[in-house]
């Protein structure tokens, strides 16, 4: 990885930085108001990934931020992204790694998520972590009409449970 980084809960104070994120990561998927609904909701959890905000200024140092919701007893991914100026460094694994350690110390036993059809990238670290393909969202994704998959993950609570290696 060759960063000195930390990865923290996210409050709402880092709304901004989430925000320019979002739009870098995702092209503006959720709104100011949907992420402060999100960062005020006690079933929702983000967890960010940052650096010295000298390297990425505009974001204050985050270079990266997830989410899951608690519902019952899964834990649903909505959003995991990397600022694409620091993608391919490992740091995805790092912060899925993250939700999962969450969401396991809050009694999950299962992770759900849905990812576009042509995010071979994230497709691959997703099944490198244990997650399988169970179904497909047809033209789930409006700004392109694109598929979702639907991945879900077991055994949460598994005592032989493991990560990858980062």
């Amino acid at each position: 990885m060759g960063l000195d980084v930390t990865v923290n809960s996210i409050s709402v104070e880092e709304i901004d930085s989430i925000v320019i994120l979002d739009r870098l990561c995702f092209g503006g998927l959720w709104s100011i108001d949907s992420y402060r609904r999100e960062l005020t909701n006690e079933n929702s959890h983000f967890i960010g990934v940052s650096i010295d905000k000298t390297f990425a200024p505009d974001t204050a140092g985050i270079i990266g931020f997830g989410c899951f919701w608690a519902i019952l007893d899964e834990a649903h991914i909505t959003l995991l992204g990397i600022h694409p100026q620091y993608q391919r460094q490992g740091l995805g694994q790092l912060l899925l790694s993250a939700l999962i350690d969450k969401a396991r110390s809050i009694e999950m036993a299962r992770a759900t998520l849905e990812v576009r059809d042509s995010n071979h990238g994230a497709i691959q670290l997703y099944e490198k972590n244990g997650f399988q393909t169970v179904g497909r969202r047809k033209k789930y994704y409006q700004d392109t009409g694109e598929d979702g998959i639907i991945m879900w993950r077991g055994g949460l609570q598994d005592p032989n449970f493991r990560h990858i290696v980062v």
